[in-house]
């Protein structure tokens, strides 16, 4: 139970990689906010959290487009009054809409950096207001192997977690001072969420990419984010931790 008594707000948390992380917040004694962007996805939300009420911690569903600073404010203050305090922000909702450079219309470059990347700003600026003046704070952000390396067919989405890169470093350096730990992480290939629509061919030609072998488990990348929330993560703040099997080696 190493976050006991914490209040936790994981974004884009109705389904997938987010899901997993705001369980396994949960299983270690965190109240746990699930968000997710429509108010049709209320009913999936409120699944999660019975599961998590049944842990014995209390967990409310709310629906908010983090892309909107008026959302996403009013997201951060409705956990922040719900649980009396908002200790942890997951920044995770994220989408993705593929186009080679050439083809990409500015629908499609203007959606995707405004959730991933804008995203994380209006929650994280919402969050710090509340942190600082507790003093403590821990803001994870849901980075990726393509935002260090590139990937083709992603300009848009490498983009926007290239950027979630640099708001981690500058959020970091500037919060330290009031106890506030920023820290991301960059998944690579992981199993379900976006790549659970790939074929079993593209699906292999990853594994020999990857010098582990295998597509990583939404859990693995779940237990990193529990760690950087907990009090052992307590000297680590500005890094970026990649969690992909050394894809990014």
């Amino acid at each position: 139970m190493r976050l006991k008594g914490r209040a936790a707000l994981v974004t884009g948390s109705s389904r997938g990689l987010g899901k997993t992380i705001a369980l396994g917040l949960a299983r270690e004694g965190a109240d746990v906010g699930i968000n997710c962007s429509r108010q049709e996805s209320l009913k999936d939300a409120e699944i999660i959290c019975e599961q998590i009420r049944a842990m014995g911690v209390r967990s409310v569903a709310v629906a908010a487009d983090v892309s909107s600073g008026r959302q996403a404010t009013g997201l951060v203050e409705r956990i922040a009054d719900e649980f009396g305090s908002i200790d942890i922000v997951v920044n995770n909702a994220g989408v993705a809409d593929d186009s080679l450079l050439v083809r990409m219309t500015d629908e499609q470059w203007a959606r995707v950096l405004e959730v991933n990347l804008t995203g994380a700003f209006f929650c994280s600026r919402a969050a710090a207001r509340r942190m600082t003046k507790q003093r403590w704070g821990r803001i994870i952000n849901i980075s990726s192997a393509a935002g260090l390396m590139g990937n083709i067919g992603q300009a848009n989405y490498a983009a926007a977690k290239a950027g979630v890169v640099g708001l981690t470093k500058a959020c970091a350096r500037e919060l330290a001072q009031w106890g506030v730990l920023v820290n991301a992480l960059a998944p690579g290939f992981i199993e379900g969420g976006m790549t659970r629509q790939a074929d079993e061919k593209v699906k292999s030609r990853w594994r020999e990419i990857i010098p582990l072998g295998r597509l990583g488990s939404e859990d693995e990348v779940a237990q990193v984010v529990v760690f950087l929330a907990s009090d052992a993560a307590a000297y680590i703040t500005g890094q970026v931790i990649s969690v992909d099997g050394g894809l990014s080696t």
